[in-house]
């Protein structure tokens, strides 16, 4: 049974036994698996028949609406999906039915395109298997490798860089979130493959990256559709992007991390001395947490349930927009007025730095998160860090046991507090 079709079955308040039916665990790995916090709640989560309920008769979506129920109570799985494709910008909440149903065919068409461009060069993409090993050397030459070797040497410099990157992919995939049942599908595997390399194609200014495999992972659970999972993981790297660049003098994080150090050392400068003095000032052990959004210190279901929290706070309607959205206006300075109206399509967070004129992309609720959990192991860092190893210690131990729900309030805490002080600074 596809897990589309399994999402049916379910009411839309469902319990932990839902939960466990939606992700299901392999058996020998439950006792390994960190707890679930998440819980969908009538009233609060957005369950299908609200979600359903949000459109127009020819499709319109009510987004203020929906934004304020992802910020309450997270997304029932049975819609998680579909709600996704709007929070990151697949589709314009203004866009009709036969819209979408129009784009969402042509996506389908290009993926196709250029799967079967892929599939010219490495005759496994698509074929439900996928390699561990290397095609071709360093310098472009085959390797023989189990019948799906390449003929010929690669001479083409894009080309040898992609074949290169794919038995790296294959060896990412099968570490992709193993406890999870839905992988030991080795069909399941192969499409996360193939939506890998065949973006490691398509994008080859950044190509494949190690952590990609972590954003990808949830996109092929909750959409069934291999085009469909391509196009959701595309628009969450255009905003997690530059988050893996990197080059000899500098890391994609680093803008992030700089301004997390911004940030506490304006909300708790007595924290900021602390990590300064103990060669922690440019915040490197927050570089994973950055990097893969809180993978890997949230639960599965936790992860899922923060990341839509937080993309629904920061849910802009210009980004990523099929159309162009008004949204602001000039007055007579030339200042920039944002419409009530539109101001309440913006997530909550987006909205505050909206009406703060702050514009910054690095200034993501993700580095508010980060700031969150240190504030949260304030007293215990202060009090226990000696070196920089305590700090990644004291960080490690929360892996697996964060609540993304506190996690959420405590980084809107820290945001309202550093744009007070921020106008407070201006104002001296």
């Amino acid at each position: 049974m596809g897990w589309g079709a399994l999402a049916g079955m379910f009411s839309r308040n469902a319990g932990a036994e839902d939960l466990e039916a939606f992700y299901p665990i392999r058996e020998e790995c439950k006792a390994d698996v960190p707890k679930t916090r998440f819980r969908p709640r009538a009233g609060k989560t957005l369950s299908a028949r609200r979600w359903h309920a949000a459109f127009s008769e020819d499709g319109h979506l009510d987004i203020a609406k929906v934004l304020r129920r992802i910020q309450r109570g997270g997304i029932h799985p049975s819609v998680k999906g579909l709600v996704w494709e709007f929070l990151l910008g697949c589709f314009d909440p203004n866009s009709s039915f036969e819209d979408r149903n129009q784009l969402r065919q042509q996506r389908r068409e290009r993926y196709g395109m250029w799967k079967t461009e892929c599939q010219n060069m490495v005759p496994v993409i698509g074929s439900g298997k996928f390699i561990t090993t290397p095609l071709i050397t360093d310098d472009g030459q085959p390797i023989e490798d189990g019948g799906w070797h390449v003929t010929s040497a690669v001479s083409d410099k894009k080309v040898a860089q992609w074949m290169l990157s794919l038995h790296q992919i294959g060896l990412d995939v099968v570490r992709t979130d193993r406890a999870l049942t839905f992988y030991e599908n080795e069909t399941n595997q192969a499409k996360l493959w193939d939506i890998l390399a065949i973006y490691s194609w398509v994008d080859d200014d950044i190509g494949y990256v190690q952590g990609m495999n972590d954003i990808c992972s949830p996109m092929v659970i909750l959409l069934e559709n291999e085009a469909d999972a391509f196009w959701c993981f595309e628009r969450a790297m255009r905003r997690l992007r530059e988050n893996f660049r990197s080059s000899a003098t500098s890391m994609g994080v680093q803008s992030q991390l700089n301004t997390l150090s911004q940030v506490i050392k304006t909300v708790d400068p007595k924290l900021h001395q602390h990590l300064e003095d103990l060669d922690g000032g440019e915040y490197l052990f927050a570089f994973r947490m950055l990097m893969v959004l809180f993978r890997r210190e949230f639960s599965f279901v936790d992860a899922l349930y923060l990341w839509e929290v937080m993309w629904a706070m920061e849910y802009n309607p210009n980004i990523f927009s099929l159309y162009e959205v008004p949204s602001a206006t000039s007055d007579s300075d030339g200042a920039k007025i944002l419409d009530q109206n539109v101001l309440k399509q913006y997530g909550k967070f987006e909205r505050k730095n909206a009406k703060h004129g702050i514009t910054d992309k690095n200034s993501a609720l993700a580095v508010y998160l980060v700031a969150g959990v240190l504030e949260t192991k304030n007293k215990q860092i202060l009090r226990e860090a000696k070196g920089l190893d305590d700090i990644v210690k004291i960080l490690g131990d929360t892996t697996g046991n964060l609540d993304a729900k506190k996690a959420c309030r405590e980084a809107l805490k820290v945001h309202t507090k550093y744009l007070k002080k921020q106008a407070a600074n201006k104002q001296e």
